[in-house]
């Protein structure tokens, strides 16, 4: 049954002070309420009549911006947010359509400064929610623990090492013969991974810093390379118990005594808290609760006889030997040969492969080219690359850096954290590393 046409508009001239409404429906028809098409804000103000239903809809603004007249997209965008309006009166739904996202950091802050005291500014980074992987670095002194950890963090080779996120060691400080971090430096990433920079472990620079500065020891520290090892043992402890994992960085393979320090951190670890001290009543903690991290091995600068099959299943062999005691996780977690690195050795090639990963030198191409010429002489092909013998650097840090970013995110305690959950028990473990017994006692014996 055909229904009555229904006048949409008038020329303003003719129209009428009332709303326009649909006309009565004709005999037979099933009785409808009436719509209203238009009507001005001053208008349904003093008119009572039409359904509550259909709310007033301003008819000029309405076809400017395209918006259909509906109930829904009147109540988001024109309610409350009129030019009359009171500022005051905002609808809680607009306050709620939109989340702010996370402040995204462009440089890294300090965690620890250089006298070893915590500070609180992370906090204002991180987020009320707990998938957050912790990735940390020790290694000694100009090893390249800041760049690679820009690297795997928010910057790219190509970029200006003056513009990493973490400070890398300048020429001046290269000559010199210091240290360019002091302390832990924090960074956070969008993807939600928190990267802690650790100043270098038992550095000769601050020894000598300490010495010529006449910096006062703490009083249960008598002599200063005892006072830089201890310092030293806290950050590796303390990372050991708050991060996921923490890459070792070295840059020639291998020192015997980086092991042993890995050793003794491991063994002045503070234990993982117990969830509740009052239903412990101080009685002795579960080992097999125990937290350890994944360590991984990187050997940065390497060279192109370090990527020699034979030379790497020497090198996984001597690492799996030095930590076949140890209870740090060092196997399972980084492989090289599942990353297509070495397309022609199988899976089961190495024995005993432990979380260990090659990073050649970081050199311009133009640098590379030179290299070459003034190794080999002129080359018969010189519209050919050279053969270097290894993948570039590129392609491998970013295989490192994605198979570091995939990995697992176990519980760092009995109950789970969020990032500023996180952040609390971390400051709760560096005063316990500070305030160790066992860390006091073993500085005792080292006098």
């Amino acid at each position: 049954m055909q229904k009555t046409p229904i006048i949409l508009a008038k020329p303003p001239t003719d129209r009428p002070n009332k709303p326009a409404a649909m006309p009565p429906p004709a005999a037979g028809t099933p009785s409808e309420k009436p719509i209203v098409l238009m009507k001005s804000r001053e208008e349904a103000k003093t008119s009572g009549t039409g359904d509550a239903s259909t709310p007033p809809l301003g008819s000029a603004k309405g076809e400017k911006e395209g918006q259909r007249p509906t109930q829904p997209v009147y109540q988001i965008q024109n309610r409350g947010m009129g030019p009359s309006a009171p500022s005051a009166a905002v609808d809680p739904v607009i306050g709620q359509a939109k989340l702010h996202p996370p402040e995204r950091m462009k440089h890294s802050i300090k965690l620890v400064d250089d006298q070893m005291n915590w500070c609180d500014s992370a906090m204002e980074y991180l987020l009320d929610q707990t998938d957050v992987l912790v990735v940390g670095v020790i290694g000694l002194q100009g090893t390249g623990k800041s760049t690679v950890m820009s690297l795997l963090s928010a910057n790219h080779p190509e970029e200006d090492p003056r513009s990493y996120v973490f400070r890398c060691q300048t020429q001046e400080m290269k000559e010199r013969g210091g240290t360019q971090t002091c302390g832990i430096d924090f960074f956070v990433t969008q993807e939600r991974v928190i990267f802690l920079d650790t100043q270098p472990i038992l550095s000769p620079a601050v020894l000598d810093h300490l010495i010529n500065n006449d910096r006062k020891l703490p009083p249960e520290y008598s002599l200063p390379h005892t006072y830089v090892e201890m310092q030293s043992l806290q950050l590796a402890a303390f990372l050991f118990t708050v991060c996921h994992a923490v890459i070792i960085v070295q840059d020639w393979f291998t020192d015997i005594n980086l092991y042993r320090f890995l050793q003794t951190a491991e063994m002045l670890k503070p234990s993982t808290p117990s969830p509740s001290h009052e239903l412990s009543g101080g009685s002795g903690t579960d080992e097999g609760t125990e937290y350890y991290p994944n360590i991984v091995f990187l050997q940065n600068k390497a060279h192109r006889e370090d990527f020699c099959p034979r030379n790497l299943k020497k090198m996984h062999t001597v690492i799996n030997k030095l930590m076949l005691h140890s209870h740090l996780k060092y196997k399972g977690a980084i492989s090289m040969l599942d990353c297509n690195v070495f397309p022609g050795l199988s899976s089961d090639f190495l024995e005993t492969e432990v979380n260990l990963f090659l990073l050649p030198v970081m050199e311009s191409e133009a640098d590379e080219n030179l290299s070459r010429a003034g190794a080999g002489g002129i080359s018969l092909f010189p519209l050919l690359p050279g053969y270097r013998g290894y993948p570039s650097f590129q392609g491998l840090i970013g295989k490192l850096r994605g198979q570091v970013l995939s990995m697992a995110r176990p519980q760092l305690s009995h109950t789970i954290l969020t990032e500023k959950n996180w952040l609390h028990y971390a400051a709760r473990i560096w005063d316990s590393v500070k305030k160790s017994t066992v860390l006091s006692e073993y500085s005792r014996l080292l006098s």
